[in-house]
């Protein structure tokens, strides 16, 4: 293995890990799978990838697109119940919000807009480049995903709260982590 390739995948891999865990809806195992897959496919293309100006855009855009592929054959399938071991605990602020739920609920390419935008900080060219689309199409879909957002959680578009949905919603979460004594649980 080259030692630049070594090097890229331990400074990546916990942020591989995190982008997956928010794109495939909580699940560590499917998280560390694309991750895993991911980093597989960068390793063939290492020649090239090593010379990439933007590598942290081009490991994002391959594992996005390695979910969406799944997200698609998956949606075929049809679950006759849900599965009674849960990879994450009920007890996890972070999985069980209304606004994780919600986020669940949206159409895979909306889902990527908003967990790349207010997650991973990334800019419209960005995610455009990522999800090989116009910066307009982000747009849209960042526009879309934050309405249908606000209809699940029953948040007015004119409420501020509303407008800054996603915004800070990390540091919202970190807030109420912790302090317990808010009763509240999640972004």
């Amino acid at each position: 293995m080259d030692a630049d390739f070594a090097d890229f995948v331990a400074a990546k891999q916990s942020g591989l890990l995190r982008y997956g865990m928010l794109l495939t809806g909580g699940d560590p195992h499917t998280a560390a799978d694309l991750a895993q897959e991911t980093f597989l496919r960068l390793g063939r293309r290492w020649r090239h990838v090593r010379d990439v100006e933007h590598q942290d855009a081009y490991a994002r855009r391959t594992m996005t697109r390695l979910w969406w592929s799944r997200s698609k054959r998956d949606r075929r399938e049809f679950l006759l119940a849900e599965p009674e071991d849960r990879a994450t605990s009920d007890d996890d602020p972070a999985w069980t919000s209304d606004l994780w739920a919600a986020l669940q609920q949206l159409p895979p390419r909306q889902r990527a807009v908003l967990v790349l935008r207010y997650y991973e900080d990334c800019s419209e060219k960005e995610i455009a480049e990522v999800l090989g689309c116009r910066p307009g199409t982000v747009k849209s879909q960042a526009s879309r995903g934050m309405a249908t957002l606000r209809r699940l959680l029953g948040v007015a578009a004119d409420d501020p709260l509303g407008n800054g949905l996603a915004d800070g919603a990390a540091d919202r979460a970190a807030d109420r982590a912790a302090d317990p004594a808010r009763g509240e649980v999640g972004p």
